[in-house]
């Protein structure tokens, strides 16, 4: 996967992607998620990935400061739509390589991204770079299977899955293990698929913490 392929791959994605991911059983648990969540209207909140905008449906957006990206100007472009008359601040921009100052964010909400994007540990690096001490990320993604090795069947079909611009195989214990110093998870939840879909919650620490 590369950006440029990401780019490809939701151009095409972004007429239908609402018709898989924002109905069923993703719809009922993203539901689930996301309006448990007790965001605070003085807080600054950051969407990463926000896709066709399906997170922000779930929850009072008109109560938040929300700034959305997306490296996909289609997708971008029909979240934008669907909110155009909110105060939502939409940017295009590579969640690899975020032009946010350090610690600009109280929440960060990354919904299917870890999993898609080329670099998933400069992407989980620059939302624990953008998110204030004592902040929160709240992931909704798939992951490999806890402490255990892919199934030969994964192995195979996870290259040709990968070129639709998604990875199976991604560890999210590998993931944190390079930030543990700074992070303490107090969610950890399979949700979805028999447990291939996992609701996280990562506190950043702040100095003094442990």
């Amino acid at each position: 996967m590369n950006n440029t392929w990401n780019k490809i791959i939701y151009k095409i994605g972004s007429s239908f992607y609402d018709k898989f991911f924002n109905t069923g059983t993703f719809l009922k648990t993203r539901k689930r998620i996301f309006q448990e969540v007790p965001f605070q209207r003085k807080q600054k909140i950051l969407y990463v990935g926000i896709g066709t905008g399906a997170d922000l449906e779930l929850i009072n957006y008109v109560d938040y400061d929300i700034t959305a990206i997306d490296y996909s100007p289609d997708m971008l472009a029909k979240a934008q739509h669907k909110f155009e008359h909110s105060s939502i601040n939409f940017l295009e921009m590579d969640a690899q390589k975020m032009s946010f100052a350090d610690e600009s964010f109280d929440y960060i909400v990354a919904s299917l991204i870890l999993s898609v994007v080329p670099n998933e540990n400069k992407c989980f690096e620059e939302m624990i770079r953008v998110l204030k001490k004592d902040g929160r990320i709240l992931i909704f993604d798939k992951f490999a299977p806890k402490n255990q090795k892919l199934t030969l069947t994964k192995k195979l079909v996870r290259p040709f899955i990968s070129m639709l611009g998604t990875d199976i195989g991604r560890s999210f214990e590998e993931l944190f293990k390079q930030n543990d110093q700074r992070l303490r998870i107090i969610r950890d939840e399979s949700v979805m698929l028999k447990g291939m879909y996992r609701y996280i919650e990562v506190l950043k620490l702040s100095e003094g913490h442990s």
